[in-house]
């Protein structure tokens, strides 16, 4: 073997365990926590799910009101979106969000916004599962930010160069022992006010095999936060039939 063989073949070993060890540290910022979170939301058998719709609405006095009527359809991309605007006239919007280059500054910097910030809410555990990008972090039985009582504190961390709904953002979640989420303390990672949530996640409901917590209050910076998700249905693969949330 040559040099330059033996020089390359060093190389290739390098370059091979640099992409072990990247993985491996990847997989140790990921607490397996997440994933049993994930299942109790419906993380099995989201691939049977066709559309979802709901409506999204929130209540921060003197800071933010409004309320956002979503169809979706995870697997195309498709989505229509109903609200009014600040003069109390509807606004309906329909669109490609795999086709987004391609839409209105309305939809890029208005609607897909909102979509993304209002289906976190939906669907954050899953959200949380998904995003590759994430630290996951599990700071065992914690008091619970608001009220009595503990829960496990499991820490979502976004990097801040990308990742998640805005780069640098964390979720604090406080878990139960069924694995659902009963409180969280989201601190935003840009300047974009509120910057920090604190809510309960109450009011849960099944969609099909989708677990929703419909029901969220608390602060949203020192401002009191009614958040709350309405009208929740899915369509499930091989069927046109709407299955309300129970």
């Amino acid at each position: 073997m040559t040099s330059a063989s033996r020089l390359h073949g060093i190389r290739l070993i390098a370059f091979s365990l640099i992409l072990i060890l990247s993985s491996l540290a990847a997989a140790q910022q990921r607490d397996p926590i997440i994933e049993k979170i994930a299942k109790a939301y419906g993380l099995d058998s989201y691939d049977k799910i066709e559309a979802i719709r709901y409506t999204w609405g929130i209540d921060i006095p003197g800071l933010f009101k409004a309320t956002h009527k979503w169809e979706w359809e995870p697997k195309t991309g498709k989505i229509s979106f109903e609200t009014t605007d600040k003069e109390g006239k509807p606004v309906k919007v329909s669109y490609d969000s795999s086709q987004l280059n391609s839409q209105s500054d309305q939809v890029k910097n208005e609607v897909e916004p909102a979509f993304v910030n209002d289906n976190y809410w939906l669907l954050f555990p899953l959200h949380a599962y998904w995003d590759k990008s994430a630290t996951i972090t599990n700071q065992g039985m914690q008091k619970l930010p608001i009220g009595p009582g503990s829960a496990t504190l499991v820490s979502v961390k976004y990097p801040a160069e990308a990742g998640g709904y805005t780069p640098g953002d964390t979720w604090d979640l406080y878990v139960g022992k069924d694995y659902r989420v009963v409180q969280f303390v989201y601190h935003r990672g840009g300047p974009k006010k509120p910057s920090l949530v604190t809510a309960t996640w109450a009011g849960y409901k099944k969609a099909g095999p989708l677990l929703i917590s419909t029901e969220h209050r608390g602060k949203a910076d020192d401002k009191p936060l009614h958040l709350w998700i309405s009208n929740v249905a899915v369509k499930l693969a091989g069927s046109n039939k709407w299955i309300p949330a129970q």
